[in-house]
């Protein structure tokens, strides 16, 4: 087995937009030549940081040189902010991790070429996850094998995304870490029980320095623009096409659900057992939206998955 790495690799891409490029920062674990990459991509208001114990269990667990890559989707962490708010869309994120895989893939040698490809991605990050793994002809640097989708699906609940319209973007300043941890905390009941230790340590990465000494959130608040833009006409518009990717991916497929999602619901998630790639379905009581995947039990499903461990 690979040691464990005490810390990641910040590294970063270029990727175009319309009105020219930015800069989106991704956290590289474990053995950075090895031919299997896991991709894990955060929630809408989170960033990469939030999978530092799950990449290190999986690096520690695997039988094989593995690499955990985790982006900070442009406008949170340490990614730049886009000038226009209407460019915070799934297909402007789907298209930085295009870049961000080439980059890497570009970086390893043709010795050391990407070989494996597996993909973890919650809530937004399963919908960037869906819509690389159902289109042909992109140039990722191999296929996604396997996919785990936390707590996401095609359909989303409108009624999940008017509680997201309320908050998203929607923040001020606190006066300590222990303010801003307690707030996040209070958003933050579906993703359920995280020891306070942890809690904290993730809530670091979510922060950063606001005026006169205090902490503001990590993001750029015009995130929401487009959430607060979303209709019920539009958000049935993209469920279709989220189903038609859906029905076209070829990876194995895990989806976890939180037994109290308020944004999956039964119905989408067997439904999604029954179509598509037929995944493989995990519902786990006392969550909502959406696992955090940092508790021992969590993450032995995910590297039973993605490794056979």
């Amino acid at each position: 087995m690979t040691s464990k790495p005490a810390q990641p690799l910040l590294e970063y891409v270029s990727c175009p937009h319309p009105e020219g490029q930015h800069r989106m920062a991704y956290w590289r674990w474990g053995d950075l030549q090895a031919r299997h990459v896991v991709v894990c991509a955060h929630g809408l208001t989170r960033q990469g940081r939030d999978f530092d114990r799950l990449a290190q269990a999986l690096i520690e667990k695997s039988p094989q040189p593995l690499q955990v890559i985790c982006p900070d989707v442009v406008g949170r962490g340490r990614s730049e902010w886009l000038s226009q708010p209407a460019g915070y869309q799934i297909p402007q994120y789907a298209a930085d991790m295009l870049a961000m895989l080439a980059q890497v893939n570009a970086q390893s040698g043709a010795e050391n070429a990407l070989q494996t490809l597996d993909w973890v991605g919650t809530s937004m990050g399963g919908l960037i996850g869906m819509v690389l793994a159902g289109q042909t002809g992109l140039p990722l640097p191999a296929p996604i094998r396997r996919l785990i989708l936390n707590d996401v699906g095609p359909a989303i609940t409108w009624s999940s995304v008017e509680r997201m319209q309320t908050y998203v973007g929607q923040y001020g300043q606190y006066r300590d870490l222990d303010e801003a941890a307690a707030a996040m905390r209070a958003l933050s009941s579906g993703f359920g029980p995280v020891p306070d230790d942890v809690w904290r340590t993730m809530s670091a990465h979510m922060t950063r320095p606001g005026t006169d000494g205090a902490l503001t959130l990590h993001y750029d608040p015009a995130i929401g623009v487009p959430v607060r833009a979303m209709t019920p006409e539009a958000a049935a518009a993209g469920e279709a096409a989220l189903w038609a990717l859906y029905d076209q991916i070829k990876a194995k497929t895990l989806l976890i659900r939180g037994q109290d999602s308020d944004l999956l619901t039964a119905e989408t998630a067997t439904a999604m057992t029954q179509r598509g790639p037929h995944a493989q379905l995990e519902t786990w009581p006392g969550f909502g939206h959406a696992p955090t995947l940092t508790g021992d039990d969590q993450m032995a499903v995910v590297a039973q998955f993605l490794l056979g461990v």
